[in-house]
This record gives C-alpha cells, sequence and structure tokens, in this order.
C-alpha cells in the first residue's frame, strides 16, 4: 500500500492550528521551494508536497473528513476541484507566478475558479526621487526652491483611460471580463484547475477599441511639471520629503506615485554640523587669551559677540547657547561650538622679545614643571 501522508508534518503546524497559521506556513514554504525560485533536485517534488497538503488542510470539509480518518492518500480527497501543481509549475511560466490567486484558491477571499468575475486592480505609478542640494544657510533657515520634474502624467484626454471614449472600452470576449482564464486537466487525482491572467487584455478584463489619439493608448503623457519645493527649517543631508502624487502616473487612470526630495547640504567653508550644533574655530592672540577679551565671532544668522575669559588655553571650547539649528521635531536650537585656537607669533620686533623675556623672568617655571612631572 502506498505511505500514508502527514499533511499537517508537511507543512509544519499540529492539528490545532488555525487557517490562518496554516496559510501563513505555506506560504513561507511555497516561496522556499516553488522551482522558479529553488534549484534543488527535490525542489519540485517537495513544492507539489506542500500545495497538495495546503489543498486539504485549507478546506473546512476535507480538513474535517482527514482529521477524521487520519493521514491518508491524496486521492482520496480528488474529484472535483482542488489543484494541479504539476500542470501549475509546467504553467508557471505563461501565465506568471501569483502567490496571491493560490493564496484566495486555498484560503478563501473569493473563488478565483468559480463563476465571480475578478479584474486585475490597476497599478499605481512608480515613485520618483529628486536630490536637491541646499547651503549649510539655508538648512539652518529653511528654504523655498523652484525645481522641474519631467514625468508621465495622466492624459487629461481620456482621464487615464486610453481609449477614445467610454464607447471604446469593451469587455474581454477571451476572458468574458473576469480577467483570468481557468485551465482543467484530468490527472489520476480528479480534474485540477489552474488559472493566470488573460493574455489579451493582461488580466484588466476588458479591452480598447479605438485608442485615444493624444496618448495612443497608454492613458499617461509626457510633461515636466515645475514644482515649488519648501524646505524646512532644520533639514539634514538625507532629510527626504514626501510630495504626494507627484511621481509618475498609473495604470488605466489609477493614483499616480509620489516624489521623494532627497536633501543634500553643501560642505561649508567656515562651519561644521554636528547634528544640531555648528562647530568652528576661532583664532585669538597670546594677549587676548591671557587677559581675557570680547571679539566679534560669525554665525548662522549674522555676528555675535563672544566673551573670552581670562587664561584661555588653545583648544578649550566655548560654548554660545541656541546659535545652532533648529531641530525638525522638538523645535530647539542646538548650540554653536566655538574652539578657540592661540595663534603663536612668528616674527617679533626687538623691543616684543624684550618684554616677552622680562615676562618670562616673572613666570614661576618651578610650578609649571610641577604640573608635568
Amino acid at each position: 500500500m502506498p505511505k500514508e501522508k502527514d499533511f499537517y508534518k508537511t507543512l509544519g503546524v499540529d492539528k490545532s492550528s488555525t487557517k490562518e497559521e496554516i496559510k501563513k506556513a505555506y506560504k513561507k514554504l511555497a516561496k522556499q521551494y516553488h522551482p522558479d525560485l529553488n534549484k534543488a533536485a527535490d525542489a519540485a517534488e517537495k513544492f507539489k508536497e506542500i500545495n497538495e497538503a495546503a489543498s486539504v488542510l485549507a478546506d473546512d470539509e476535507k480538513r474535517s473528513r482527514y482529521d477524521q480518518f487520519g493521514t491518508a492518500e491524496a486521492p482520496q480527497f480528488g474529484g472535483q476541484g482542488g489543484f494541479d501543481f504539476s500542470s501549475f509549475m509546467h504553467e508557471a511560466g505563461d501565465f506568471g507566478f501569483d502567490f496571491d490567486s493560490i493564496f484566495e484558491s486555498f484560503f478563501g477571499g473569493g473563488n478565483p475558479f468559480g463563476g465571480s468575475r475578478r479584474r486585475r486592480s490597476h497599478r499605481r505609478g512608480a515613485d520618483l526621487r529628486y536630490d536637491m542640494e541646499i547651503t549649510l544657510e539655508e538648512a539652518a533657515e529653511g528654504a523655498t526652491e523652484t525645481i522641474s520634474i519631467p514625468h508621465m502624467t495622466r492624459c487629461t484626454e481620456c482621464k487615464g483611460t486610453g481609449a477614445r471614449s467610454e464607447d471604446d472600452i469593451a469587455e474581454c470576449p477571451e476572458c468574458e471580463g473576469a480577467g483570468y482564464i481557468r485551465r482543467t486537466a484530468r490527472t489520476p487525482f480528479g480534474l485540477f484547475t489552474t488559472q493566470g491572467p488573460c493574455g489579451k487584455c493582461n488580466g484588466q478584463g476588458a479591452y480598447i477599441k479605438a485608442k485615444c489619439a493624444s496618448c495612443h493608448g497608454s492613458g499617461k503623457v509626457s510633461k515636466t511639471s515645475t514644482l515649488e519645493i519648501k524646505i524646512p527649517a532644520g533639514a539634514e543631508t538625507g532629510t527626504n520629503l514626501r510630495i504626494r502624487e507627484a511621481g509618475e502616473a498609473g495604470e488605466r487612470g489609477s493614483e499616480p506615485g509620489d516624489l521623494y526630495i532627497v536633501v543634500h547640504v553643501k560642505k561649508h567653508k567656515v562651519f561644521e554640523r554636528h547634528g544640531n550644533d555648528i562647530y568652528l574655530e576661532v583664532p585669538v592672540t597670546f594677549v587676548q587669551a591671557a587677559l581675557g577679551d570680547t571679539v566679534e565671532v560669525p554665525t548662522l544668522s549674522g555676528k555675535a559677540d563672544l566673551k573670552i575669559p581670562e587664561g584661555t588655553q588653545s583648544g578649550t571650547i566655548l560654548r554660545m547657547r541656541e546659535k545652532g539649528i533648529i531641530n525638525m521635531h522638538s523645535q530647539e536650537y542646538g548650540d554653536q561650538l566655538v574652539k578657540v585656537v592661540v595663534e603663536t607669533p612668528t616674527k617679533l620686533s626687538k623691543k616684543q622679545k624684550e618684554i616677552l623675556k622680562e615676562f618670562e623672568e616673572t613666570l614661576n617655571k618651578k610650578s609649571l614643571f610641577d604640573r608635568l612631572f
């Protein structure tokens, strides 16, 4: 006698598993072992076993009979309906592999093998990307930029249908408006049916008798759109701005895609950005560092005074609060961090040298060395 099959074990589930759990297990295994995706020698056989198990466990009546009589051979569940696994694998190249269609046939959501008509939904348009370069000042304050985007837009003449008029859109005679073609084959297990998009109407369920003169039936026309883009204050390199429905037109009048603006901030000749903080170096003289002073420094919004404390060492970083860049989310400002660089004079007059020597004699050199050793 043929060896009995454990369909639960095949899908890696147990008898208490819900239909949703079975569906999830099937989806994972089907994608793993489909012959178009898996070139292993035993992939086709495993794929057949997976579909065979799913066709039983996903059907409440068949599952009930299966649970009642234990593991059993597939012929016990043959007859009208089911799924022709070998035929499907053979025809997959013609129809295109569509897991969703298989899920519906196994797990509900409308029986694609029945008489109901289910046309393929039109695809939305593709998203577009535009890389925009701005200055650090524009990133800090915000800006408005005008750009031009070449893209395909919905044909206004036919409203995206591609037809000369509504009367020129007719039901597909090949699939009778269903959008799908069914094929039935007789196997040792009974009659099994496969389904795929209709080749005549490409799964739309309708075809165009007379095409629109403007778009030649595509439902789209080429256009360059001028858009005004507002860059928010606080934008940084990598910031994405989404402009809804500014992308490519969708199929047959469906919604267009979106436009994504990717921001790139130019390198500044003075400032460096660290998050929302601004960093720069400011040179001061030895006298300013030793005695203290107030110096004028640049900021992103103009100039401001910075107090240099008496005895400031070279490399000291002074903080100018809220002189940085605003955070787009918290609306809090960063700081400006100023690194003080004490400049050593390279050319001194005779008098300057004498003054420095007199100053050196007043220093407690021993205390200086004590700090190092």
